[in-house]
């Protein structure tokens, strides 16, 4: 099973081992790391918003149109910024490390 590195706003980092074809937003909510996901992943909001290292980004396939959408959307957006929802885990990215932003933006919230 491939291992991924979860990076919270403090620095603190946490480890673990989660299942191929799982999402970066499942393998967080599975492990208790506050990766929003107003959307339960079906790519309408940016609350899954995660920062990547660039030796990860660039493993990635490029995002789809409809991810980048929601990405201008996101808070504190970086050249690496990807949403958790649509980076499904496998073999190869394991050790995959993952930066949650210092915030996050919810458009679905009813004002």
């Amino acid at each position: 099973m491939p291992k991924i590195v979860f990076v919270e706003t403090d620095g603190t980092e946490k480890e673990f081992e989660v299942a191929d074809g799982l999402s970066v937003l499942e393998a967080a909510h599975k492990n208790g790391i506050d990766l929003e996901g107003a959307c339960e992943g079906s790519l309408a909001c940016s609350t899954c918003h995660v920062v990547l290292d660039e030796e990860w980004f660039d493993k990635l396939d490029e995002p789809s149109e409809d991810e980048e959408d929601m990405l201008d959307l996101a808070f504190g957006l970086t050249e690496t910024s990807r949403l958790g929802c649509q980076i499904i885990m496998s073999d190869e990215l394991d050790g995959l490390r993952v930066k949650l932003p210092a915030a996050t933006r919810n458009m679905m919230v009813d004002k």
